[in-house]
């Protein structure tokens, strides 16, 4: 009989099963024993006074935990002199072609391919040759199992996929466990899935609680399981239980999350909660999917709707409220009474609904608020950016700053344009300067390149750019540089507008992570509109594009729309008869009151 021990750090990844060993019946735990068993072999647990677990294997003899200690004595035997003989790239390529990398490589292009059947054969395999698997080998497997055992059951090829989903991927959770694998997000997340895909949203819960005990940061998807479980149940207290840990966790929800909660709001007649989910959407997503918009929609034409709201109100509260929020919204609950009409509609250039007729508001950015996102800005560009090169930059700025418009410089001159257009580039810059009140040229930002060769070599274009350079309206980013960076930096110190076609959605302004890009944005990005004639400059709309909750108790919420910005947007109206009357009334009894 072999006995081969291990001493690791204490973590509580066992003692979940012996707590919650509904799906894990192999499993088998005594109180007051320190022996926890699995098939024929045992685990005898001794804990020491500085808090570590020595585990001792015992029983038929496994040959992937006699391999495990094979390689792992064979590495620390290569640890000396000859593994740092090698080369790096000799160091990879033995990596690579050892039995684990070549597994890794394997199980890599079944992920890609989601290919669960062949992943799965590779496993066994690898078992059965006494491959040691680590938390990589184990997850791409995890993650295979859970995304077939997710499959809708569309027919019996369905079935067969995702009862073998979840049968194999339990057995494997349970197996890393057994070797001592320490698990990570994506291993409980992966588990939670399982879980959620057996109806069982409660164990994909305690397996997040199990996650954050071991110290274990939880993400937005690992919450997924667990709530969108509760909500397809209609089990309104444990999904609220759970949106309340993601929030303690600080884990902002996104559209889907909140659309899924205000879906089971709706349908449980909690109008407080349907309230709260619609000023979460404005805050968070702003503008949303028709699906969501179908909820909505749903919500004020019951007649659940039709019973709640305040018959009179406080016209000073509502006024403090709309006020304290920057305009659009007052949060202090429904208002009106009776029934809602609800209309899908458009809002003009000047702001109006075409429904109701009433004006939109433009919501205040509060200038801190500004003043701290370019701080983070800065942050950033200097982390991606040669440090000294961006300082230079800030420098010259405060020089010649402020800005009435920046222009992208490159953007502008290609839309709609296979060549570099200087001619185009120039009527935009000559349409801002029209409109600043101080006549001041815009700054161009344009990469070194574009100054220096291409077009930029033709006299009358050099003349342009001399010109531009001469009145401190021009600044080339240094070459390996991302011009992305210099021009927005520039439009949000400057306060200014920010002319380019470029949405602002790539992996760079995926890092600014803050609900404050979108709405600086809706107020500075000008957009360009080209034809045979001039180019169009698109200014930013005078009311902002999100969710708004009138003094009135009326709503308005704006889908999401795609680039075409000739096809007005669809809006939302959900207007009630007695508001604008109710309103009335208490605007004439305060005003009566004041003058008294």
């Amino acid at each position: 009989m072999l006995r081969s021990c291990l001493v690791v750090k204490l973590t509580p990844h066992f003692s979940f099963f012996t707590q919650y060993p509904r799906p894990l019946n192999c499993w088998r735990f005594r109180c007051g024993s320190s022996r926890l068993c699995y098939s024929n072999s045992c685990i005898n647990i001794k804990c020491t006074l500085n808090k570590k677990i020595s585990y001792s294997f015992l029983g038929d003899q496994k040959s992937h935990l006699s391999t495990s200690s094979q390689t792992a004595a064979s590495l620390v035997e290569c640890s000396g002199g000859i593994t740092n003989r090698l080369s790096n790239k000799a160091k990879r390529k033995a990596i690579n072609e050892s039995p684990e990398g070549v597994l890794r490589h394997k199980l890599n292009k079944c992920s890609k391919d989601g290919d669960m059947v062949e992943a799965l054969k590779l496993y066994d395999e690898a078992r059965s040759n006494g491959v040691a698997l680590n938390a990589h080998h184990y997850n791409i497997l995890l993650y295979l199992c859970s995304s077939h055992a997710s499959v809708k059951k569309e027919n019996k090829s369905d079935e067969n996929t995702l009862n073998l989903g979840l049968k194999r991927g339990f057995e494997i959770f349970q197996q890393m466990l057994i070797d001592e694998v320490a698990p990570n997000e994506a291993t409980f997340t992966s588990a939670a899935r399982l879980a959620a895909a057996r109806d069982d949203p409660q164990m994909a819960f305690e397996l997040l609680k199990r996650m954050k005990s071991c110290g274990i940061a939880p993400k937005l998807r690992s919450y997924e399981p667990a709530l969108f479980g509760f909500c397809k149940r209609g089990d309104t207290d444990k999904a609220y239980e759970v949106d309340a840990d993601m929030i303690a966790s600080g884990i902002m929800a996104e559209e889907p999350e909140l659309s899924a909660l205000l879906k089971l709001s709706v349908g449980a007649k909690k109008e407080v909660k349907v309230y709260e989910m619609l000023h979460r959407l404005r805050a968070t997503v702003r503008q949303v999917s028709e699906s969501t918009l179908q909820i909505i929609e749903d919500w004020f034409n019951s007649e659940h709707a039709a019973k709640v709201g305040e018959k009179h109100w406080d016209v000073n509260i509502m006024r403090k409220g709309i006020a304290q929020g920057g305009g659009g919204w007052h949060g202090q609950g429904w208002l009106g009474s009776g029934q809602w009409k609800v209309v899908k509609t458009h809002i003009n250039d000047a702001g109006m609904c075409l429904s109701c007729s009433e004006k939109l508001v433009s919501i205040d950015i509060d200038p801190k608020e500004t003043e701290n996102f370019a701080t983070s800005l800065t942050r950033l560009a200097c982390q991606r950016e040669a440090k000294a090169n961006f300082n230079h930059y800030q420098k010259w700025l405060q020089r010649h700053g402020p800005f009435d418009a920046v222009v992208d410089g490159a953007n502008v001159s290609l839309v709609n344009t296979q060549n570099f257009s200087f001619l185009q580039l120039n009527s935009v810059v000559q349409q801002l300067q029209e409109m600043s009140p101080s006549k001041r040229l815009p700054l161009v930002i344009l990469h070194v390149s574009r100054v220096t060769s291409g077009p930029a070599q033709k006299p009358h274009n050099k003349k342009l750019l001399e010109y531009w350079k001469k009145n401190g309206a021009l600044y080339a980013t240094p070459q390996g540089s991302n011009d992305d960076w210099y021009w927005l930096y520039a439009a949000v110190s400057c306060k200014s507008l920010l002319v380019t076609n470029d949405e602002m959605r790539d992996h760079l302004f995926q890092l600014l992570g803050s609900s404050f890009f979108p709405r600086w944005k809706e107020r500075h990005q000008v957009r360009l509109l080209t034809s045979n004639s001039r180019p169009s400059l698109i200014m930013p709309p005078p009311y902002s594009t999100v969710i708004q909750e009138s003094a009135n108790g009326s709503w308005h919420v704006p889908t999401v729309s795609d680039d075409d910005y000739e096809t007005p947007r669809q809006w939302l109206c959900a207007t009630r008869s007695r508001n604008v009357s109710s309103l009335r009334q208490l605007w004439t009894s305060s005003s009566t009151s004041m003058a008294a």
